[in-house]
């Protein structure tokens, strides 16, 4: 069906008509981790994305309920056909310390709203379990099929008619968190050596491209501290999984004593990981390093307090705040005795700043990862990219603020909503409400040791989105997951 063709509209006066603003070119829309849907070909189940509360509720504080998850031998050995990737996500989800995600359906109508046709677009659902290199390879096939494809279609002639200089369609990836390293792995010239020629840009939302210090803590789970999650089973699973191996930080980011050094695959080890898997993913990010984005621009989540280092003690990971950084030189900065300086430079609440601020040109917004692919602003981003225009970043002003909420919290138990990067209550708005929209409420905001702040509750399990709105147009969400008490501990 052909959404928008060259669509002619007249004028009031019925004497001009104008061609409506689409791009010729194919794009692919590429999802981060957990953002696609998986499917058992063996059990015939669907064993991530199903819709509904009480689903997450069973997969995450139930003790079996994330095993079908595991990679089997068979699928560390590379034989992956088991699982099959249906579609990007379509609804709220939710995990632990990666916190909620945000359905990717208004990332995708945005998209929709560029092109000639729908056929223009391929999402591309990948099973993120894997390596990023065995997608990155998958997605640059998908990739050369859907812009062979596209150019032979009928409207993409009607398309590049309408456009300046009339040329025949190129790739636009689009692509959130970890679909930004499966993009950079699919431009790889081993994969497809034209393909990065016949790509025009590549917008990531997010994307990890020096790892998170949050992966560490997925490995680590349960360890040192009470999370009330199934621990042993979550972090054995996540153990097998290359995925989650390859977000995990590439840069300088363990504190020891005076010094900070790259984890080792001995590090990985000894907080629940796999040797294996950690030092394949190093290897496969130190020959990334060549690879060129065409087109890049990145849009970086600011504000939101984000993990960036962390020392290991007795096997625990105690993950900071904050991070040492270099001089131009490459030393690190040091005070006048030589200790060790460290900065906070936030982020996105799950990818520090400076992780996912990489490229010639960078937006940053005061956004948590989950929404990244969804804010209006950032897809008012998209949208100008697709066609062809500059973006010129947010509307100016004060950035928002940062927000801090729990990852799992108790039906019945007060828990606390944190903001930060605001000195005011004026035009200050938090609202709580499930999903479905239900079981609002408007928490009141006060102060409280240096910070604004506001203690609530929720009486239904369920998935909730925290909602604050800043006088500067600003909006900033978080999804919290509320369950019964004492349904989800386990004895580590």
């Amino acid at each position: 069906m052909n959404r928008h063709g060259p669509e002619l509209a007249k004028s009031a006066a019925g004497a001009s008509a104008v061609i409506a603003d689409i791009t010729q070119d194919a794009v692919v829309i590429v999802p981060g981790i957990m953002g696609s849907e998986l499917y058992d070909t063996v059990t015939q189940k669907t064993i991530w994305g199903l819709s509904g509360v009480s689903w997450l509720l069973k997969a995450w504080t139930r003790p079996q309920g994330l095993e079908a998850l595991r990679l089997t031998p068979e699928e560390l050995e590379g034989r992956t056909s088991r699982i099959k990737a249906t579609q990007l996500m379509r609804h709220s989800s939710w995990t632990p310390y990666l916190q909620g995600f945000e359905p990717y359906t208004n990332l995708i109508n945005a998209v929709h709203s560029c092109v000639a046709d729908s056929a223009a677009v391929l999402e591309f659902a990948y099973d993120w379990r894997l390596p990023v290199t065995v997608n990155g390879r998958l997605l640059a096939e998908a990739a050369r099929r859907h812009l062979t494809a596209w150019r032979l279609h009928p409207a993409h002639d009607d398309a590049r008619r309408n456009r300046v200089d009339e040329r025949p369609a190129r790739l636009v990836f689009v692509a959130h968190s970890m679909g930004g390293l499966v993009t950079r792995a699919a431009l790889d010239a081993t994969n497809d050596s034209d393909l990065a020629d016949d790509t025009r840009a590549v917008l990531t939302l997010g994307t990890p491209f020096y790892g998170a210090v949050k992966a560490t803590a997925i490995l680590n789970t349960g360890r040192g501290a009470p999370v009330p999650l199934p621990h042993r089973q979550l972090r054995s699973i996540s153990a097998t999984m290359p995925g989650l191996h390859d977000l995990l930080p590439q840069y300088a980011c363990l504190i020891e004593g005076n010094n900070v050094r790259r984890l080792t695959p001995s590090d990985v080890t000894s907080i629940g990981g796999n040797a294996e898997l950690a030092q394949a993913a190093a290897d496969f990010h130190g020959k990334q390093a060549h690879v060129m984005l065409p087109g890049h621009w990145a849009v970086a989540g600011t504000n939101q307090a984000t993990l960036q280092s962390l020392d290991i003690r007795d096997g625990v990971v105690h993950p900071h705040h904050h991070g040492a950084r270099r001089h131009t030189g490459g030393d690190f900065i040091r005070d006048p005795r030589g200790g060790l300086r460290f900065y906070d430079v936030k982020g996105d609440g799950t990818v520090y700043k400076d992780s996912a601020a990489v490229g010639p040109a960078v937006t940053p917004l005061p956004l948590q990862h989950g929404a990244v692919a969804s804010d209006r602003v950032a897809l008012r981003a998209v949208a100008e990219i697709l066609r062809d225009d500059e973006h010129l970043g947010p509307p100016q002003g004060t950035p928002g603020c940062g927000l801090e909420v729990p990852d799992l919290v108790a039906v019945g138990t007060p828990w606390t909503i944190a903001l930060s990067g605001v000195d005011s209550l004026a035009g200050l708005r938090c609202e709580i409400a499930d999903v479905a929209g239900q079981n609002s409420q408007v928490p009141k905001l006060g102060w409280g040791d240096g910070h604004i702040k506001a203690r609530t509750t929720v009486s239904v399990p369920g998935l909730y989105r925290v909602t604050v709105r800043t006088i500067d147009g600003h909006t900033v969400t978080q999804l919290v997951l509320a369950s019964e008490p004492g349904t989800s501990r386990e004895v580590d």
